[in-house]
């Protein structure tokens, strides 16, 4: 596929939120990481069990996008990029649009995952882009409410302002991102965010449910991304748990 800008979180980040969540945080090749969720409490007489996860560690470690798929120009990632302290870091003007540049920010918009999850991230050093693929194990109804969410903010935030620090006060906005008829569940966003110089961030954002499990994949440049890469990105992703999953039942 053609080229994709993108963003992401450095391995060592992930990993010390692991470590706040007592779970497990292992990093590999082609800046990927496999967080192992923390051995399951002892359940309490008359609780109700909690369904299985669709996915274990290995299996969403398999289903991540690899250089391969993204094509020239991508390598694992280095940290975090320049744009992100100064960019995303920000106080909104209404707690809603806090809450999704938070989202944006932490790379977390199903919150802070509790099952099998795994992450990779590449960087594309000339175009100064990055881009962080997640595959989570998660239950159909969380994520389902979390699309409905997002599918709220071209309406809901769709224009507002946040302050920085450093970057002093951010112009964002955000619209719907078409994404293919994929998967079972999905919604994209666009959102740029331009500062005082002026520099434009744009941050395109695509969560899909695939039964129970989901994919969320960022991908940011300062400037515009690549056209379709994002959407192309996306229906790799989706093919790629897919099969995983096939071969998960086909073993059961």
């Amino acid at each position: 596929m053609s080229r994709t800008p993108a963003r992401v979180l450095a391995a060592s980040a992930l990993c010390a939120a692991a470590l706040l969540t007592g779970a497990a945080c292992t990093a590999g090749q082609s800046g990927r990481t496999v967080r192992v969720p923390a051995p399951m409490a002892t359940r309490q007489p008359g609780a109700a069990a909690a369904p299985a996860a669709a996915l274990t560690p290995d299996q969403a470690h398999t289903a991540l996008l690899t250089e391969a798929d993204l094509g020239a120009g991508w390598a694992p990632t280095q940290g975090a990029a320049t744009w992100r302290d100064g960019m995303l870091k920000a106080q909104a003007d209404s707690s809603e649009c806090g809450r999704l540049l938070d989202a944006l920010y932490t790379e977390e918009p199903l919150g802070a995952p509790s099952g099998a999850h795994a992450v990779a991230a590449y960087d594309d050093g000339e175009a100064r882009a990055q881009l962080r693929h997640q595959v989570l194990a998660l239950h159909a109804p969380d994520v389902d409410r979390v699309l409905a969410w997002l599918r709220t903010m071209p309406q809901t935030c769709a224009a507002f302002s946040a302050t920085t620090a450093n970057s002093g006060v951010l112009d964002v906005r955000v619209t719907n991102l078409a994404l293919p008829d994929t998967g079972d569940a999905r919604q994209g966003l666009r959102v740029t965010v331009t500062d005082e110089s002026p520099d434009t961030l744009t941050l395109d954002l695509a969560t899909v449910r695939v039964g129970d499990d989901a994919i969320v994949l960022t991908n940011g440049t300062l400037g515009m991304p690549v056209r379709n890469a994002t959407e192309q990105a996306v229906q790799h992703a989706v093919d790629r748990l897919t099969a995983v999953q096939r071969k998960a039942r086909a073993q059961a």
